[in-house]
């Protein structure tokens, strides 16, 4: 009993604190408590638990589970001070797992046109809007056949520029995007990095970027890590929209990629991004 301080805790501190092996009379005699009193409180501690677990489900499934722990922490900090560790003990508690990455197709196919320098050199950062690019292909499959994507995806925040979706993964659909790209161009010459696709190493698309005040640059040969910031968005997407599910349709899959591209670019916020979306991010950079 003495090694209580209850000065220093203060009654309120010394019920939620008091982990002894002390009988509930003697505590209550000890320390001038009311039984109402000691109650209260832990009551008070186990409602909030409840409250904080009731909306950490919430913020999981209105995500489709597609928010870990840092992510849901970054939300919750908007209502009450809470640690990440706290989170992710709560999560396996209530069965609540986020998705893990796979992966992936490739459009290397040996040296068919110009291979340009690796000039981005994985800095996967940018300190304004269109000052770096990253671009690629990704293929999806369903019932009736295969579509492929080709995104751009600016460092700065992280956002999807633009993108094309196509039955194909041909030369038509980067030059598509790039045009989506460079319409957003307002005097800006960005770099634009990608791996060693065939369509990347076409004097049109090269033509393309020079006509444009586009600075190319490409991953070395076999070297996946040299364009991560555009495989990881690849993995992030199917992990958290694709392989769980089985699609029917081309439309259908098309349509879950749209609506995809709309949630990561204005809703799903991220932790690098100060708890912001990348849309919402740029806005405020920008103000």
């Amino acid at each position: 009993m003495q090694e209580l301080n209850q000065a220093k805790c203060g009654k309120a501190g010394l019920v939620k604190a008091l982990r002894m092996p002390i009988s509930f009379g003697n505590f209550v005699i000890a320390y001038r408590l009311k039984r109402s009193t000691f109650f209260y409180h832990l009551a008070e501690k186990s409602d909030k638990n409840a409250e904080i677990e009731q909306k950490i489900a919430e913020i999981y499934h209105e995500h489709r589970g597609n928010y870990g722990y840092h992510r849901i922490t970054f939300v919750l900090k908007k209502i009450w001070t809470i640690n990440h560790k706290k989170v992710q003990a709560i999560m396996p508690k209530l069965r609540l797992k986020g998705k893990c990455k796979r992966r992936k197709y490739r459009s290397y196919q040996g040296e068919v046109g110009k291979i340009t320098a690796n000039l981005l050199k994985q800095h996967f950062f940018a300190t304004q809007p269109n000052e770096k690019w990253v671009t690629g292909v990704t293929e999806f499959k369903c019932a009736e056949g295969k579509h492929y994507l080709s995104p751009i995806k600016g460092l700065f925040n992280g956002e999807i520029i633009a993108y094309d979706l196509a039955e194909s993964p041909n030369f038509e659909q980067v030059t598509r995007v790039m045009n989506q790209a460079i319409a957003r161009l307002n005097g800006e010459k960005p770099m634009l990095h990608s791996a060693q696709g065939w369509q990347y190493q076409m004097p049109g698309f090269q033509a393309i970027c020079k006509q444009n005040g586009i600075i190319q640059s490409m991953s070395r040969k076999g070297n996946c890590l040299d364009n991560g910031a555009m495989e990881s968005f690849f993995g992030r997407l199917k992990t958290e929209c694709y392989f769980d599910k089985r699609f029917e349709t081309l439309a259908e899959l098309k349509q879950t990629i749209h609506d995809y591209i709309h949630y990561y670019n204005n809703e799903r916020i991220q932790v690098k991004l100060k708890g912001l979306s990348p849309v919402a991010y740029r806005t405020q950079s920008l103000n």
